[in-house]
């Protein structure tokens, strides 16, 4: 199972590029792949193939009217089950012992 976090934005577009992420926001969403918004991008999981096939429909869409877009990616695979986003945290909160801000 791959946790992938990706941030991508145009940098040709301007300051504001909330209405570029939106638009990748919306693939995401309706990808069916769990994932987590953060301020500085997106967790997606699942099977590499369909998490890479987010990304991808990501970027042609953004590259529709986007001349330069940059495009920040890291990746966690481990072999076995799902729902790493949730229990990731989970674990961490536990040995704190209290939880924390997500």
């Amino acid at each position: 199972m791959l946790l992938l976090e990706f941030a991508m934005f145009p940098t040709s577009r301007g300051d504001s590029v909330s209405p570029f992420v939106a638009r990748s926001l919306d693939i995401i969403d309706n990808s069916g792949l769990p994932y987590q918004l953060t301020p500085m991008g997106t967790i997606i999981e699942g099977e590499w193939e369909d998490v890479m096939a987010v990304v991808k429909a990501c970027f042609d869409a953004m590259s529709t009217d986007c001349e330069r877009i940059a495009t920040n990616i890291k990746i966690d695979y481990r072999a076995g089950s799902g729902e790493r986003l949730k229990s990731k945290v989970e674990s961490v909160q536990k040995k704190v012992g209290r939880k924390l801000s997500t």
